[in-house]
Order: C-alpha cells, then sequence, then structure tokens
C-alpha cells in the first residue's frame, strides 16, 4: 500500500456503542487448525487442539419456547453488517466512500482500497468506531459470496480489509476505535471468509488467502487479551470468540468463550433481572444479546447452560415493568425513543400486545436494587391498557457504563402519553448538549447549580404501597456540602404525582426542582406557583405549593444552548426544543413542594392547603375527583382518602 500514508493513533477513552447483530447469513467451514504460539499470539499449525471441550448442564429452555433439542451443529452464522451497507451501496464502497449516522458521505480512502483509517472529518467516536469496524464492507463482502462474476467487488473487498491488517498492526489497544470494534471486525473477517469459500465454491481456503486466517486469529489473540469484561462489549467479544473457535474447530476458544460467558451473565443480569448497564434501552439490547449468544453456542454443537436463560427469564419480567402504557420503553441512561420489541411466551409479549397475549405480568410496581423502581396503575383489568398511568425513579449505585446522573428523577406516563420525560441521551460527538443529557440538569430532579455536581449513590430510604398510591423516600448528597431528600406520591384516581424535595447546606444556595416535559407542549407561567402546559388532548397543571417561608419563583426554558436545557432527543442525530419548567427558591435550605396533575384539556384542577397541628394538607380537586395528601413535619407523603 501507499508508503506516504503514516496513520495518527487516537488515544481515547471506550467507546460503547449499541450495536444489534440480528441478520443471518452463511455457514461457518471447517479450515485451518491452529495452535498457541510462545508469543501469545494465534497461529496456524499442522495439528488440532488437544484440551477438551467440558460440557455444561443441560440447557433451560428460552423463555416462552419449548425446550431445545440437543445442540446440533451447524456452525457459527454471519451475523450480518447492523445496516451499514444500507448507507454504503456497492458503488461507494468500491469507490472508497463511508457514510454513517446523519453526516454526509466521506471519501476515507484513494479509490483503490487504500484507506485512511485515522480520517475522522466529523470529530465523532461513533463515525470513527464504525468506520474500522468494516461493517460497511457488506455489499462488498455479499459480491464476494456471488463468485467470479464479482471478482472486481471480491478484490476491492479483500484490499481494504487487507490494508486494515497492514495499517493497524497487533496489538491495536492505542487506538480506541480500533480497540471498541474489534469483535465486530471479527465477524466482518468471518463473513468474508464464509462469502470466499462461497463464492470459490470450495471447503478449503486457498493459500493466498492464508493471511486473513491469520488475521482472525490474531483478533481472537487481542479478545483473550483484552476481554471488556462483564458488560455487553465483553458479551459480544465471547460471541466472537466463540465464532472464531467454531470456524476453526478450535475447542479450546470455544471453551473459553463459553466460560467467559456463563461467569459474565450472572453479573452482568442480576438474581432481580436488572442489568449492570443502568440503561432501559440497553438492557432490551442485551436480552437479546444474550439470547444470540445462547444460539451460537447451540449452533456449534455446544450446550450452554443454564445460567443465561434463566437471567434472560427475570430481564423480560423486569422489561415489562419498564415500558409505558404507549408501548414505549422508558427513555432511563442511553436509552433512544424505542418500541418494545415483542418476545413471546414473556411478560414482555403481554405488553407489547397490550394484554391481548402473553403471560400477565405478576406485579404492579418493582423496587430493584440495581437502582430502578417502576410502577403502574394496572394492567388493563380495570381501565383499557392503554389508558393507564406508568412512572419510573432512579436511585442506587453511581452512573455508571450508559447509565445518566438521575438519581431521584422520576418519569411519568399519564393514558398513554409523556408527562414528564427522560430527555434521552445525544452519542458520543462532543457538544453542549452531549455533556448536558447525562447530567442532573437534563432530568426531573432538584439540582444546586451553585455548588459543584457530584455522581454519588442514592438511598431509598422507605417505601409504602396501597391499592391506589405509591410512596418512596430517597436522599443522597449530589453536591458539595448538599443534603438532598425526596418524598414522592404517585395516585391512582386521580393519576397524579407529588414531589417534596428539601435541601440543606451550610452556605446560600440557588435550589432549582427541574420538571422536564415532551416537545410540542405550550406552557403558560400563570402565577409564581403555577404552570399550566397544554399539548394535544392533555393540560398538565404545575403547582409549586406555598410550603415554607422562602418565596418561591416559577420559570420555563426550552431549546437553550451553551450551556444547554430543553431539548428532547429521539435520537442520537436529532434534537427537538422541549419545554422544562423550573421551581426555585434561594437560601441555606429549600423545602419545593410540587404537585404535578395532568388532566383532559378543559377539565378544572385547583387546591386549597390547610394546617392542622404538626401536619400541612393538600386538597386537591381534578374534575370531579378530590384527593386529599397529607405532609409530615418529616416530610412524608400519604394520601387520606
Amino acid at each position: 500500500m501507499a508508503q506516504h500514508k503514516q496513520l495518527r493513533r487516537k488515544v481515547g477513552n471506550t467507546v460503547a456503542l449499541i450495536t444489534a447483530c440480528v441478520l443471518v447469513c452463511g455457514i461457518a467451514f471447517a479450515g485451518a487448525v491452529i495452535l498457541l504460539g510462545e508469543n501469545r499470539r494465534l497461529t496456524a499449525s499442522g495439528a488440532p487442539s488437544s484440551s477438551p471441550l467440558r460440557q455444561a448442564p443441560t440447557a433451560v429452555p428460552s423463555p416462552g419456547a419449548k425446550k431445545p433439542a440437543k445442540p446440533v451443529a451447524s456452525g457459527y452464522a454471519c451475523p450480518g453488517y447492523s445496516g451499514l451497507q444500507k448507507s454504503v451501496l456497492l458503488p461507494m464502497m468500491l469507490n472508497d466512500t463511508f457514510a454513517w449516522g446523519n453526516n454526509a458521505a466521506y471519501k476515507v480512502g484513494n479509490g483503490s482500497g487504500d484507506i485512511k483509517w485515522e480520517s475522522d472529518p466529523y470529530t465523532d467516536p461513533s463515525w470513527h468506531l464504525w468506520l474500522h469496524s468494516l461493517r460497511w464492507l457488506g455489499n462488498g463482502i455479499d459480491s464476494t459470496r456471488a463468485g467470479n462474476a464479482k471478482a472486481k467487488a471480491r478484490n476491492h473487498t479483500l484490499g481494504i480489509i487487507q490494508d486494515w491488517v497492514k495499517d493497524n498492526p497487533f496489538p491495536w489497544k492505542n487506538d480506541a476505535s480500533a480497540s471498541e470494534s474489534t469483535m465486530h471486525r471479527t465477524n466482518v473477517l468471518i463473513c468474508t471468509r464464509q462469502a470466499l469459500l462461497t463464492g470459490l465454491h470450495t471447503r478449503t481456503l486457498p493459500a493466498q488467502y492464508k493471511w486473513l486466517d491469520d488475521a482472525l486469529l490474531t483478533h481472537a489473540q487481542y479478545m483473550i487479551d483484552h476481554w471488556s469484561g462483564i458488560r455487553n462489549h465483553g458479551t459480544d467479544e465471547s460471541i466472537a470468540l466463540f465464532g472464531v473457535g467454531c470456524t476453526f474447530g478450535r475447542q479450546d476458544l470455544m471453551t473459553k468463550a463459553r466460560d467467559r460467558l456463563n461467569s459474565a451473565v450472572v453479573q452482568s443480569i442480576d438474581a432481580e433481572g436488572t442489568t449492570n448497564e443502568q440503561s432501559v434501552g440497553y438492557a432490551g439490547f442485551n436480552y437479546r444479546l444474550w439470547g444470540r449468544a445462547a444460539e451460537v453456542v447451540r449452533r456449534c454443537g455446544v450446550d450452554p447452560g443454564p445460567a443465561i436463560e434463566a437471567r434472560r427469564k427475570l430481564l423480560a419480567d423486569w422489561m415489562a415493568l419498564a415500558t409505558k402504557p404507549n408501548g414505549e420503553l422508558f427513555q432511563i441512561g442511553n436509552t433512544t425513543q424505542e418500541k418494545v420489541h415483542s418476545e413471546p411466551g414473556t411478560p414482555w409479549e403481554f405488553v407489547a400486545t397490550q394484554g391481548k397475549s402473553g403471560p400477565h405480568p405478576v406485579r404492579r410496581t418493582g423496587i430493584f436494587k440495581g437502582g430502578f423502581i417502576f410502577g403502574r396503575t394496572g394492567w388493563g383489568e380495570q381501565r383499557a391498557f392503554g389508558a393507564e398511568s406508568a412512572y419510573s425513579i432512579r436511585f442506587g449505585p453511581a452512573a455508571l457504563y450508559h447509565g445518566h446522573d438521575d438519581h431521584t428523577s422520576i418519569n411519568y406516563n399519564w393514558h398513554g402519553q409523556d408527562i414528564l420525560i427522560d430527555p434521552g441521551y445525544y452519542g458520543y460527538k462532543k457538544g453542549d448538549v452531549q455533556d448536558w443529557a447525562p447530567s442532573q440538569a437534563a432530568h426531573n430532579v432538584m439540582t444546586i447549580p451553585t455548588a459543584q455536581s457530584k455522581k454519588v449513590p442514592t438511598r431509598l430510604v422507605g417505601s409504602a404501597s396501597t391499592s391506589n398510591s405509591d410512596y418512596y423516600e430517597l436522599a443522597d448528597q449530589p453536591a458539595e456540602g448538599v443534603n438532598r431528600a425526596r418524598d414522592l406520591l404517585v395516585l391512582k384516581d386521580p393519576d397524579v404525582v407529588i414531589a417534596l424535595d428539601r435541601g440543606v447546606s451550610s452556605s446560600e444556595q440557588r435550589y432549582e426542582t427541574l420538571w422536564h416535559l415532551p416537545p410540542g407542549q405550550n406552557v403558560t407561567v400563570q402565577s409564581p406557583t403555577t404552570a399550566v402546559a397544554t399539548g394535544g388532548k392533555v393540560q398538565t397543571h404545575l403547582f409549586q405549593i406555598p410550603f415554607s417561608d422562602v418565596n418561591g419563583t416559577t420559570t420555563v426554558e426550552q431549546g437553550k444552548s451553551n450551556p444547554a436545557q430543553g431539548w428532547y432527543l429521539p435520537d442520537i442525530f436529532h434534537t427537538k426544543p422541549a419545554p422544562v419548567v423550573k421551581f426555585t427558591q434561594t437560601g441555606q435550605n429549600a423545602r419545593i413542594l410540587s404537585v404535578i396533575a395532568p388532566a383532559a384539556t378543559g377539565e378544572q384542577v385547583s387546591y386549597t392547603t390547610r394546617s392542622a397541628g404538626p401536619n400541612f394538607f393538600v386538597d386537591l380537586t381534578v374534575g370531579a375527583t378530590k384527593v386529599t395528601i397529607k405532609v409530615t413535619p418529616d416530610g412524608r407523603l400519604t394520601r387520606m382518602n
């Protein structure tokens, strides 16, 4: 390749991305047999490995499926290219042009397969990672499978792959994009090998392509040496490592990969069904990814053992609670706007079909020590399924992996319509919106902008549920020198949220309780204590109930930049202005009592307050329904009728 190329290696933090591997193509063929060399790199050899494959206990059936028959070896299937081939058509690939996301296509090579792997025209870690993944070569690989009639495409595809191998010598740990895309690139190499064998009508790879096998073995060694551990990247790596073992008949590689999978799944998904990713979107992705892991192992004639399916069953129950009545996932952590996937035979199917089929979930609320609380008014027993209301609350361990600094935040869906939202996330491209999206300021919490915020664990101090109310008390120290407590009461009939935020500091602070509303809402501030949001068929009344000697203010922000505030992010490519209502108090201490009362447009909502002894009462009227809430001196909220 061109001698003028000098690659600038990018050293940076690990990039984590959602990567759905769902397409199936091809069959793995037996190939060269290999041994582990003294230099800890896998090299070709003429003798098979002698290490026996340890058999795991018989696998339990997948949730909702019949018990699988004894695994029959059919080979490792090419998992496809995650849709990148739809953006990079064959003529583009033959011209060394790459495209990803909503950025314009960009020519990354000289048109002859000599690629500038350091190309990063949009300063976007995700764009650069997918360039190194090689998944954009999908159409070229498919043409390779077609045989000699597509020789030009085959030669160009192989040329680009060989160029990557030459320009990125082992090990490539110091290049974040090359490192983080190793498992994806491994699958591309396997797909290419399968396509070559099919297109050439042979079961043995010709000697001129020995470099491809060498590259696969080098990638396997890299994944052995640099395993990402108990998160989705580690799972993807173990699947790809197993694929290399299956491709070459290497029992030692398959055993290592399967053992890693079985060890990781019980840490990735805990005994309550919560994943360690701190993201609802990634939880759903992990459900499918672990299902693929078990299927990959079975396809190569190996029993995956019972652990994977047992934990997936728990996760399916968790995901049912993490789904709103409108069929979308709660956008918690790195989660895009996403409709729920139906998983036959699980409560997730019940949710996806709005109660038409699938097993009925066993509980209305769930508190998970991994840091999630979910609750809803019901599952369609007394109302239409889509007319139920649902909420999510965050607490627990400090932000990790794909989690946000969202502790004590509540998201609320009323009768299938979003009322309080998590704005989502904006991928990994640096900027004020990306910085804002995972921060406290992007969530429905009390922030202290005058103090230095920090990511901390949050305690669930107490909880109580009745047939028509759910109560939670949370506490933490989200900023230097500030103690924060939040009491939440979620009602049924009327479906209303009440929150009491308390802040205590040794110095004067500005306390802001934020309520993020969906885009398209028109918000009017009617007084220092009242705002009304109107949109569609719902009118949301937001009250800052006078509850202390400090006079509060009510303001609205939307579509602000530098610093960002008031946005909604349906995916990592788009932003929409969305209003955020701020209830603000200033002083050493603060007590902000909020009522979020959605109602049908035109329905009257009002309140009065009174005191009786040490207790404070709010008498709330929503339409024809009246309810009284008691607030005790220590902040406990109780429904009285």
